[in-house]
């Protein structure tokens, strides 16, 4: 049959091995990543404070799943952030294959941005991986996962689900805080 049969004997069982495939599905190195990307972008905040008797709570749960399309050109579209009071954003134009090419623009501090073209896309199980060529011809690699992000004020609550796109960035020091993560949500 061409298996080999180990037997533990102290313990009574055994293990066949044969030359097909595990059972159990595995992830892609995409896959794997874009989880990776997903559980940092996932958060949750529980907190209740008693005072003259009085209890108040706060809560506040962000999950954060890799969303992933039958056809990548459902990537294709617009995203900008939401949050920080700037604005921020991407466009992409994806094809069948998952290559794509895209525009935006980035901060370089609380006024200051810069404009960059996306070379080289390509985007596998949720996760986009291109080249950010800058006017002055600076390069810098890009990554991210696209995301679907549910937002519960309380534990009770379902919650609203956005579709986006999270990325890790270099730190950059923003309206005194340090952000080393954005969510691009789609707009158009």
């Amino acid at each position: 049959m061409g298996s080999t049969c180990i037997r533990a004997c102290a313990f009574g069982m055994a293990l066949v091995v044969t030359g097909s495939a595990p059972v159990v599905a595995q992830q892609t190195g995409a896959a794997a990543r874009a989880n990776v990307i997903a559980a940092s972008f996932t958060k949750m905040k529980s907190v209740s404070k008693t005072k003259r008797g009085v209890t108040k709570e706060k809560y506040m749960k962000v999950t954060s799943e890799p969303s992933l399309r039958a056809n990548p050109v459902d990537y294709s579209g617009k995203y900008e952030v939401q949050n920080y009071g700037v604005q921020l954003g991407i466009e992409l134009s994806v094809n069948r294959d998952g290559s794509f090419t895209g525009t935006g623009h980035d901060p370089l501090s609380e006024s200051v941005q810069r404009t960059f073209v996306l070379r080289d896309g390509r985007i596998r199980d949720g996760l986009l991986t291109a080249t950010k060529v800058y006017a002055n011809g600076e390069r810098e690699s890009f990554e991210g996962a696209f995301l679907d992000r549910t937002t519960s004020e309380s534990a009770n609550d379902k919650g609203v689900t956005v579709f986006g796109l999270g990325t890790l960035n270099h730190p950059l020091m923003m309206f005194g805080q340090t952000i080393d993560r954005l969510f691009y949500q789609r707009v158009l």
